[in-house]
């Protein structure tokens, strides 16, 4: 058995099984806080074209090199809510208060640790690992 490994190494394209160590997908995307090491989650995809599913950190077990493993049967992940990326931008309005008052009040967003290949890497990704174990 491989030794388990930090969330921060987990890469696009990592295998993820079920409970019972069978395979359901490929990891798409992970999410978290890098800088304060808070672990929110992964977004699996079950197919290379399929839409991907949001897999909260509570229910990620074992994380080991190339592999994920899941705390959650097949029925589990398949129930699983479809993964909403991050917004990208936000809209800032002014307020009446003074710029002294508003930079007081300003708290910096946390840096998000966040992968995501394009079509076709997410393509071969999956089909050029989907024949390795």
């Amino acid at each position: 058995m491989a030794d388990p490994v930090s969330w921060l190494l987990i890469e696009p394209g990592w295998r993820v099984d079920d409970a019972k160590g069978e395979e359901v997908g490929r990891v798409e995307a992970v999410t978290g806080d890098s800088n304060a090491d808070i672990f929110d989650g992964l977004a699996i995809a079950a197919s290379a074209f399929g839409r991907p599913r949001y897999v909260a950190a509570e229910q990620v077990g074992e994380i080991t090199e190339g592999v994920v493993c899941l705390k959650l049967d097949r029925a589990g992940v398949e129930s699983l809510p479809e993964y909403e990326e991050p917004a990208v931008e936000e809209e800032i309005r002014s307020e009446p208060a003074g710029r002294l008052a508003r930079a007081e009040t300003f708290i910096a967003p946390p840096e998000i640790h966040e992968h995501r290949p394009g079509l076709l890497r997410r393509f071969l990704l999956y089909f050029g690992r989907a024949g390795r174990r």
